[in-house]
């Protein structure tokens, strides 16, 4: 994350629109899921491309973020326990997340905080071009690849007894987190628009810099709201 000093308020509106997005297609999927809703307002032509490049962009603000962590081995470790906890939870609801898109990050800062000096020393031209390779040539990993191998669900070959509630596998994605940190080194340096770094939207930005705590509660919230609807209407 930002530091208070340097925080960019349009990049925490951008990760709060994302993550509120987020909150509405996991509540889209409750209804469907638990409460017999009809399967098109999960699933449509307008939603399903806009979760991916919704989602893109909350990884793609991470990857910018650790530009500005002390230490993106920790930071990535504490994500990854807060990941644990949550799939031990979602378990418990029968809604299992195995490796959701904060198994992802975690993962990404952990591996860029080990390797951060090797990627520093490349020619500029190298991140940004093996990141937008990796996309093109993994991109059809996202919806998981039919695999014999139960083991790599990590990486977008899945079994098809794989379920996780919430999936975002390494290929493509640790590609736009790399994205990001490239990216990141040039906001850091001021090389954006004046515009960009001085611009103030309402709302969103408060959004953004309690993300993770949203992230944490809001399906257990949405769990909780989607049975309450279901004995409200049994009643009636």
């Amino acid at each position: 994350m930002e530091s208070k000093k340097q925080r960019i308020e349009l990049m925490d509106a951008a990760r709060g629109l994302s993550l509120i997005l987020m909150v509405f297609y996991h509540f889209f999927y409750d209804l469907v899921v638990f409460a017999g809703a009809p399967r098109w307002i999960f699933h449509n032509v307008v939603f399903d491309p806009l979760q991916y490049f919704f989602a893109g962009l909350f990884i793609l603000i991470s990857g910018v973020s650790s530009n500005y962590s002390h230490s993106n081995v920790l930071r990535g470790l504490k994500t990854l326990g807060v990941a644990l906890v949550i799939t031990l939870v979602t378990t418990v609801m029968d809604m299992p997340i195995v490796f959701g898109i904060l198994h992802l990050l975690g993962v990404c800062m952990l591996l860029y905080g080990l390797t951060q000096r090797l990627w520093a020393k490349l020619p500029a031209w190298v991140v940004p071009t093996l990141s937008v390779l990796g996309v093109l040539l993994t991109a059809r990993l996202v919806n998981g690849y039919p695999s014999e191998n139960p083991h790599l669900w990590m990486f977008g070959l899945v079994t098809p007894e794989f379920e996780s509630a919430d999936y975002f596998p390494l290929l493509p994605w640790m590609f736009v987190f790399l994205l990001g940190t490239w990216a990141g080194k040039y906001v850091r340096e001021g090389r954006l628009p004046k515009w960009f770094y001085e611009t103030r939207v309402p709302f969103l930005p408060a959004v953004g810099r309690k993300s993770l705590l949203i992230y944490i509660v809001h399906q257990p919230v949405l769990y909780g709201l989607t049975m309450l609807g279901i004995r409200l209407f049994a009643k009636g």
